[in-house]
């Protein structure tokens, strides 16, 4: 009975406490987005938020478009932390101007990453064959699943916009006329499988795919290196467009990835907050590694954050002040 009243007493103050700061820091909404790498930065971003600055921050789920449309336009959710920006530049843009939102951090340090990828050990044994010539020299070393007289790049399914590139730049760089082809995977299961299948075979395999996945976090993948620089005007006339006739050679562009949050959050906050969530920005290493123990473990974008934070304490505490990463680390 006493050491139950005890702990009752005990808890008293740290409940003011936690009360005091949650109406400090207020309440407000963080959007997820439906993919694993926003979905377990939108619970990073709660975690740390609640426990380590006493805020009463909520999770809605969204996707890029609406979430951004609406933060534009209503204020609301408050916070979008992993904003494809280049989805929709001129909502964004318009959103700027008329001073609604507010970009604080990269979310992706070295921004999103499309692209054509061979598996690393096909580079150790082959110096250079991440270059597009060197590839389109040597289809032989990617035998094509149904004529091996032919080199293989496996492409995404039908209506990725990824697929329409990648055929776009096959005719662009004239892999037929290299001894190449197309291989349609069918789906994303397709795609992925094939790649998993090649590595864990140590097989060769070129074709699209992307980053933050779980699949670069499991398999070391080494992007193409296509010997010219994006040409944004050409991917907007041709590259993307999968009825143009004369593609050029091109490159993918990297991908803007940004924290957005309304104008009004952004000024009525706490500063502290505004400075985390300036400073908050992981790369694609961490996130694919991160993606694929979530992929292993079936686990949620909690877990994800979890894990992270204690995987990474000289990452976090990096972004939180000493005071918030001591409450974070007593939460875990």
């Amino acid at each position: 009975m006493n050491r139950l009243a005890f702990t009752i007493a005990a808890a008293i103050p740290a409940i003011a406490f936690s009360t005091a700061a949650s109406a400090e820091c207020g309440s407000f909404t963080i959007a997820s987005m439906n993919w694993q790498s926003a979905e377990v930065l939108a619970n990073l971003d709660q975690l740390i938020l609640n426990e380590g600055y006493g805020c009463d921050a909520e999770i809605t789920t969204s996707d890029t478009v609406p979430a951004i449309t609406s933060l534009v336009e209503k204020g609301q959710p408050e916070i979008v932390p992993e904003s494809w920006v280049d989805l929709v530049p001129e909502v964004v843009a318009g959103g700027l101007k008329d001073g609604k939102i507010v970009e604080l951090s990269r979310s992706l340090s070295d921004g999103g990453q499309q692209g054509w990828f061979i598996p690393r050990y096909m580079l150790d044994e082959h110096p250079n064959l991440n270059k597009i010539e060197e590839i389109l020299a040597n289809p032989q070393l990617f035998p094509a699943p149904e004529d091996a007289s032919k080199g293989a790049v496996y492409n995404g399914p039908a209506g990725w916009g990824g697929t329409i590139i990648t055929s776009q730049l096959a005719k662009a760089f004239d892999i037929e006329g290299k001894g190449f082809t197309l291989v349609d995977t069918g789906s994303a299961a397709g795609l992925d499988g094939s790649m998993a299948r090649a590595y864990e075979q140590k097989a060769p395999w070129l074709g699209f795919y992307w980053s933050p996945t779980s699949m670069l976090g499991k398999y070391d993948m080494v992007p193409v290196d296509f010997g010219v620089q994006n040409d944004m005007a050409e991917w907007k006339r041709c590259t993307s467009v999968a009825d143009c006739t004369d593609p050029k050679p091109n490159a993918f562009p990297r991908d803007n990835v940004f924290t957005l949050v309304s104008s009004e959050f952004a000024e009525k906050s706490d500063p502290g907050v505004i400075d985390y969530l300036k400073k908050r920005s992981w790369d694609n290493n961490t996130v694919n590694q991160l993606m694929a123990w979530m992929t292993d473990n079936q686990a949620t974008g909690e877990d994800g954050a979890r894990e992270f934070l204690k995987q990474h304490p000289d990452m976090w505490t990096q972004w939180v002040t000493p005071e918030a990463a001591e409450k974070i680390k007593a939460a875990l």
